[in-house]
């Protein structure tokens, strides 16, 4: 598996739903997933962006000896694709090379296999070292005349795979800009973090979905077949948790304490609901205050992006800074306080709450996150050290430390960090 932006939130992502025993990091940016590849439920997926298979693991990570090796197989396993154009694509992580030398090694694979069966090849040129998922989706390189071959180097040996399925482009662009209903101001969740979010709310995939997931299409919509389980959203917005719980099967329920954007919701669900012909599903919107509501039973799972407070664009000063943390501290203290004794022991949650990207202020705490090689002060919010308090239990990973569950770009103060929960 080849993760996305963040790694560390595609690895935990993956050790929710399949467990830890069967999830092995593997260098900075894939995931060794040993489970049956037909019980992969990669569409839902919101942390992986290629699902590979692999092909062969080679006791280098020297690139010359690579390449050779290459040279000296890839022009019989194309004798045995289809007829027709090849096209060919190469991405490498974490090895020492340079983007000319992997078009270098690609020309001379495209020569060998022509030379040795006559087929046309057609290579997709490298900028970088790996092809984006929208390279790979657009040059169909997971086609049956295509190959993008995979290098991840794990210890002293290679891991060479092809990718075999590659995140829809095209669906999650459909799905975060055409809704009806959009609004900048109250922020724009990503269709992937949604998915996300709910992957780590549900936790490990339920038998009845691992059954049905072999049965699905690879290009089918991101849905498997209906679950008698219900996801609350508290905070929904303008619905973008909802939408992704639905295309899992899910029933959806959410609130939000402005009637806009329920009216939001309505739409943008209506609108998912007939494009992806979900008529069956179940969802219900109700305008409420997370702090105060009670919502209606059954609730098996919370996954939310809460109240994120102000949404700076430069460094706030201390002052404004101290008034959005004890703003938004209250309002999801309140809520945690409300929603605890309407919920079974067990219950689980993910929900993403603000954490602030500045320079550290005397006498205020600070936690040091890595952010992939950058070093970043976070401002967090008081309320994480009094989860046990509150009557939940913090869920820890094995392999992703709980200060890593940050979704954050560069050019932003106002960071995601996901607080996976579980009630007492």
């Amino acid at each position: 598996m080849i993760l996305g932006r963040q790694p560390a939130l595609g690895i935990a992502e993956l050790e929710s739903l399949y467990g830890a025993d069967k999830v092995r990091p593997v260098g900075s940016q894939a995931a060794w997933l040993s489970v049956d590849p037909c019980l992969v439920a990669f569409n839902r997926l919101g942390g992986t962006v290629k699902f590979c298979k692999i092909l062969t693991t080679l006791d280098t990570t020297n690139w010359g000896e690579i390449e050779k090796f290459l040279i000296k197989v890839s022009p019989v396993q194309a004798a045995t694709m289809p007829e027709g154009k090849m096209t060919l694509g190469l991405s490498a992580y974490d090895l020492k090379l340079t983007p000319a030398r992997l078009n270098a090694t690609g020309l001379s694979l495209k020569k060998a296999i022509r030379q040795d069966s006559g087929r046309s090849v057609r290579l997709v040129p490298n900028n970088d070292l790996a092809l984006s998922s929208a390279q790979v989706y657009h040059n169909h390189l997971t086609d049956q005349r295509a190959w993008e071959l995979i290098f991840v180097p794990d210890g002293s040996k290679t891991i060479i795979a092809q990718t075999v399925r590659v995140q829809d482009i095209n669906a999650y662009t459909r799905r975060d800009r055409q809704r009806p209903k959009r609004d900048s101001k109250v922020g724009m969740l990503p269709p992937k973090l949604a998915q996300t979010i709910v992957n780590l709310a549900t936790g490990p995939l339920a038998a009845e979905q691992l059954s049905s997931i072999c049965d699905i299409p690879a290009d089918a919509p991101v849905q498997i077949p209906q679950l008698n389980q219900t996801i609350l959203d508290p905070f929904c917005g303008t619905g973008v948790v909802l939408q992704e719980a639905l295309l899992m099967g899910y029933q959806a329920y959410g609130s939000d304490l402005e009637p806009r954007m329920i009216d939001y919701s309505q739409h943008n669900l209506d609108w998912l609901t007939s494009i992806y012909n979900l008529e069956a599903r179940s969802y219900n919107l109700e305008t409420a205050d997370a702090t105060n509501h009670h919502w209606q039973s059954p609730i098996d799972f919370i996954a939310a992006e809460t109240y994120l407070g102000r949404p700076f664009t430069t460094q706030p000063d201390r002052e404004i800074l101290e008034q959005t943390v004890t703003e938004c501290n209250l309002i999801i203290k309140k809520f945690l306080r409300n929603l605890a004794p309407q919920v079974p022991a067990g219950t689980r949650l993910c929900l993403a709450v603000p954490a602030w990207n500045v320079t550290p202020i005397s006498g205020q705490s600070s936690q040091k996150s890595e952010i992939g090689n950058r070093k970043s002060n976070f401002r967090h919010l008081p309320l994480i050290d009094q989860i046990s308090d509150m009557g939940y239990n913090q869920v820890r990973f094995e392999h992703v430390r709980d200060d890593q569950l940050l979704y954050h770009r560069e050019d932003q103060i106002v960071a995601r960090q996901l607080l996976v929960l579980t009630k007492q």
